[in-house]
């Protein structure tokens, strides 16, 4: 069974990588094309993740965008600038080309949010993959365990392992056992992995999904040519696009 994956996955991998999935331009291609290394590249890819939440991301990305080319709401993406502005101005500048789509749960999960990098890390998010040794799994574990709290929604699993693969693709961080990076299970990739066989149709329905997907893909891939997070954007986008034939 697992070798009957495996070849599908082969199949995937090929398709995506001779461009038969689409996916020229991905949803985070949209952005100001800050250096890399930057501060501002770090807190711009993080902030509008927490909000990419059952929406779509290209329309999320382009309005993060939007709202950096505007002189008049780029502050949202200044921690200290944020914490110096009151809730309705932020919240103003959210809604005005909708990164937030919830005007107030969102807007105070943005806040959070900055509240959590000025207070911890000097308003600068880089400081967490120091503190904590640029490690996957100890950077999962201060996030999603030891501080769940203080990052709604980046703490999910869905969000969490894939805010910290858009990382790895448009900043310059060198994790640490990046083996460990595993499927950030959203809705495509869930519905990819029914697909492939690797879940059932029970399980496709059950309120554990994201981790029953987690796990399966972590056992199936161990000791072979893929981390799991390289099977990502393949499924992704097969999904998204009708789940052509595998050839």
């Amino acid at each position: 069974m697992e070798n009957e994956i495996l070849e599908k996955v082969d199949k995937l991998v090929n398709m995506y990588k001779n461009g038969l999935l689409g996916g020229e331009v991905m949803p985070e291609d949209s952005n100001p094309k800050f250096s890399k290394e930057s501060k501002e590249n770090y807190n711009y890819f993080t902030l509008p993740m927490a909000l990419n939440y059952q929406r779509n991301s290209y329309k999320l990305w382009e309005s993060a965008n939007e709202t950096w080319r505007d002189e008049n709401t780029r502050f949202v993406f200044d921690t200290e600038k944020v914490k110096n502005a009151n809730f309705e101005q932020v919240q103003k500048a959210l809604i005005k080309y909708k990164i937030a789509l919830q005007q107030n749960k969102q807007t105070e999960i943005w806040m959070k949010l900055c509240d959590t990098i000025n207070e911890f890390f000097d308003g600068d998010i880089r400081n967490l993959f120091k503190v904590n040794d640029y490690d996957i799994e100890k950077i999962r574990n201060y996030i999603q365990k030891e501080h769940k709290a203080k990052f709604p929604y980046l703490s999910g699993n869905k969000i969490c392992n894939y805010w910290l693969y858009v990382l790895y693709q448009y900043t310059d961080i060198k994790f640490k056992n990046i083996e460990k990076l595993t499927v950030a299970p959203d809705t495509h990739v869930v519905k990819a992995s029914y697909k492939l066989g690797v879940i059932t149709e029970k399980e496709l329905n059950s309120s554990n999904v994201q981790l029953i997907v987690i796990d399966r893909w972590n056992e199936i891939l161990k000791n072979t040519k893929y981390n799991p997070i390289d099977i990502h954007t393949p499924m992704w986008l097969w999904s998204r696009n009708g789940f052509m034939d595998l050839k």
